[in-house]
């Protein structure tokens, strides 16, 4: 069974547009036999870093010396095959969000390496994740405006020689609902965002058609 820890980043938790989606890409994902563990940056109380030092990679590898809900969540990260981020796009991440972000270096084991002209780094034998994926919502219209937020994660991934296994992004996601209702286009696109989750845990990878119907424009 593929074991996956989802952070939601959003301010707004289980009330904004983030969750909205996060829920169905979770829904397709267990569907599929996955087990998913939901979290919350907000909830959490995560300090932001402050070791300018580098401890977890120098004097403790593998430790963080801020005793915090990072400690909690520790344990549940090594033991996922599946890490996913979902986020708002704010410039680029909510404060929360980036802490927790911030905070993952100790599951990084600090032997540098250079592959393809970039020195990148692995996870420490103990952290089972072998994906990251986004989901990103934004009340921009272009999906380009998540851009930024792509980088973010793609470069979390690849700095832990991890799979990014792609991106499901939702341009102006308000225009889902009207009058907080799901409107028939929302649904095609949250029935879609299920696909993905679903196609995730079944075929190791989202397909491409189904990831560009999810941020197709809805104007």
């Amino acid at each position: 069974m593929i074991r996956a820890v989802a952070i939601n980043g959003s301010p707004q938790m289980e009330k904004g547009n983030t969750a909205l989606v996060l829920a169905s890409f979770i829904q397709g994902m267990t569907d599929a036999g996955s087990e998913v563990e939901l979290l919350y940056a907000s909830r959490l109380k995560v300090k932001p870093c402050s070791c300018g030092v580098m401890y977890c990679w120098n004097d403790g590898p593998g430790e963080c010396c801020i005793q915090d809900d990072m400690q909690l969540l520790y344990p549940k990260l090594k033991a996922a095959d599946v890490l996913i981020l979902a986020t708002p796009v704010y410039v680029p991440l909510p404060g929360d969000m980036q802490n927790v972000v911030n905070r993952l270096m100790p599951l990084i084991d600090p032997k540098l390496e250079t592959r393809q002209g970039r020195t990148r780094a692995r996870l420490h034998e103990d952290v089972n994740i072998q994906k990251i994926v986004l989901v990103a919502t934004s009340g921009w219209r272009e999906v380009e405006n998540c851009d930024t937020v792509v980088r973010v994660v793609r470069e979390l991934a690849e700095d832990a020689s991890v799979e990014f296994a792609g991106a499901v992004l939702r341009p102006h996601s308000d225009a889902m609902k009207v009058d907080d209702k799901i409107t028939e286009d929302g649904e095609a696109v949250l029935d879609a965002v299920r696909r993905a989750g679903s196609e995730l845990v079944g075929q190791g990878r989202m397909s491409q058609e189904t990831l560009k119907m999810i941020s197709r424009p809805l104007f």
